[in-house]
């Protein structure tokens, strides 16, 4: 089969296509014939050998791809698809399978669900490991019918998604967007759009002068967004706060400008502030997912419902995958930059 891998870390031209043997479906897992497999950011930090130098998870030569849609063209004892179902799946490059850059990939059952109806590969490769992040994501907000939360990098893909989420859930979202984003931005529900840029907080406090009940970062702002959270707020990021260490949560002073570890990533932590005001963090990773397989099929029904909106920016065949990293890197890119095999 062709897949596309790299064997050093470097700029997207290290990417390149290879005939790799096939791999083969054992129990409970399933063989997906890929016809589209997503280009998302964690590919290009992972590339470039900053994600392999923090996680050491990276193995070279190393087959990239979180999420890949296609057809089942092999099924595992126990496996309750049949060949010819079109499927869409969550994928780990550093499993012992590879990643989705590959006309196959193999992945347990429970990381698999049933294409939307209607939906092209494209479409539905979008929403596995960008869908799930969003509604972990939302899933760590409070839950109080009617309270404003924010999202930031609302035009994205796993930000759009939260927007969308986060209003099915009840919640009335503010976003931040560019001018030119934020026609884009409303058509996904937000019913406030803030000025991205360095008073994001100010932003957001205009829309709830008492302060967001939470706030998805889904554009690496971190500390910066602190001050738009009222007591007892939870900011849930995305990114571990320094792409250089290990993840964890932070304490914060009342503008966001001191920090220092805290509690293991996967708890709740308290942040500082001035007393009284207590704000709390979550980092959520799409491998929380794993042990959950009734999610994606939840996303599939949003999907289908119309929820859930896929977002595809634009679709390359796979041989152009240096020309896709290099579109991702540049910035811009409102939805993802999709491979077709």
């Amino acid at each position: 089969m062709r897949a596309v891998r790299f064997d050093a870390f470097g700029g997207p031209d290290v990417l390149r296509v290879v005939e790799l043997p096939e791999p083969h479906a054992g129990p409970g897992e399933v063989r997906i014939r890929v016809r589209a497999a997503t280009v998302n950011p964690t590919d290009l930090l992972t590339r470039s050998g900053v994600r392999g130098k923090v996680t050491r998870d990276v193995r070279l030569p190393y087959t990239l791809g979180m999420e890949a849609a296609g057809e089942v063209d092999e099924a595992g004892d126990g496996v309750d698809l049949a060949v010819g179902d079109r499927v869409m799946a969550l994928t780990l490059p550093f499993g012992p399978h590879g990643g989705a850059y590959a006309e196959h990939v193999v992945v347990p059952r429970g990381q698999v669900a049933t294409v939307p109806a209607g939906m092209s590969a494209a479409e539905a490769a979008t929403i596995p490991m960008n869908g799930l992040t969003a509604m972990l994501a939302v899933e760590a907000l409070p839950t109080t019918a009617g309270a404003w939360v924010g999202v930031t990098g609302a035009a994205g893909c796993v930000g759009g998604y939260a927007v969308q989420l986060a209003v099915a859930a009840g919640l009335r979202v503010a976003a931040d967007a560019a001018p030119a984003d934020e026609p884009l931005v409303r058509s996904l529900g937000a019913h406030a759009v803030v000025e991205r840029g360095d008073d994001v907080a100010a932003g957001f406090r205009t829309v709830a002068p008492d302060g967001l009940v939470g706030l998805v970062d889904a554009s690496t702002q971190q500390g910066r967004l602190v001050p738009a959270l009222a007591g007892g707020g939870t900011l849930v990021l995305l990114r571990a706060w320094d792409s250089a260490s290990a993840a964890g949560d932070r304490r914060f002073d009342e503008s966001g400008g001191s920090q220092r570890p805290a509690a293991p990533a996967s708890e709740a932590s308290a942040l500082g502030g001035v007393p009284g005001r207590e704000i709390r963090s979550r980092f959520v990773t799409v491998v929380e997912a794993l042990d959950r397989p009734e999610l994606l099929v939840r996303l599939r029904d949003l999907a289908e419902r119309g929820v859930l909106t896929p977002r595809v920016a634009t679709t390359l065949p796979a041989a152009q995958a240096p020309e896709a990293h290099r579109l991702v890197a540049g910035g811009g890119v409102r939805g993802r930059v999709v491979l077709t095999f």
